[in-house]
């Protein structure tokens, strides 16, 4: 994992979990997450499909509409909705939180990165049939402003395994802030944890690493845009 939202989203739901293999959806205190509200989200994960419970405000825009109800895979390519379900079922399964990244595209063909968590969680104390997410975009946001999401494409998963999962960091506020006003070192870190990383694809380990150039962001692109034809998901 790169954002430090996601690392302190993680830590959380390890801490709320106290010992069990997944924390219940009735641990989950707004306040605790409440400057990654815009971006967290609430998937039933229920008979191999995966549903929109809730989700932010700014997951609703970047995603052009209200979440609620729909379903998590719609908006992803071929490839990635034949994957994602699996993953997501080894991640209940082994009560560990799945990490994805992904690129993005827009109906005129803007793009960012992305980057996901998904922590399983029970609900009311029964099977985990729920996951906690949070999802991060890791570009610059500019290419969204005005436009929502109709494409997406996962590049690299894993499961985030057992390590420190103290909270050594505040999450960062919603909206990025001025550009004068930063003067964080980049060399302190806080807390990390192990990622497993899934290699059904040669080369996803390389891609998890180093993804986030130009060229990595073109050659997805022009992927998408070959196996498109138009708007996914009609």
């Amino acid at each position: 994992m790169k954002h430090r939202n996601n690392h302190f989203a993680v830590g959380y739901w390890s801490l709320i979990r106290r010992g069990r293999p997944a924390p219940d959806q009735a641990d989950v205190d707004p306040k605790a997450l409440k400057r990654l509200l815009p971006f967290v989200f609430l998937l039933d994960a229920r008979n191999s499909s995966f549903v929109y419970r809730l989700a932010g405000t700014t997951l609703c825009e970047r995603y052009g509409g209200e979440l609620r109800g729909r379903n998590f895979l719609e908006p992803w390519d071929r490839d990635s909705r034949t994957r994602l379900p699996a993953l997501m079922q080894e991640a209940l399964a082994e009560s560990a939180p799945l990490w994805l990244s992904s690129v993005g595209t827009t109906e005129d063909r803007k793009m960012v990165e992305i980057e996901t968590v998904l922590m399983p969680m029970t609900f009311n104390a029964g099977a985990r049939e729920r996951f906690l997410g949070v999802a991060q975009v890791m570009t610059d946001v500019s290419p969204l402003l005005g436009r929502s999401m109709n494409f997406e494409r996962l590049v690299a998963s894993g499961l985030v395994r057992e390590g420190d999962y103290a909270m050594a960091e505040a999450p960062l506020a919603s909206a990025p802030p001025p550009v004068r006003r930063v003067r964080r070192s980049r060399g302190a870190r806080g807390s990390h944890l192990q990622l497993v990383v899934s290699q059904t694809q040669p080369g996803a380990a390389q891609d998890q690493l180093a993804f986030g150039g130009n060229d990595a962001l073109t050659v997805l692109l022009e992927k998408c845009a070959a196996e498109r034809g138009g708007r996914f998901g009609n």
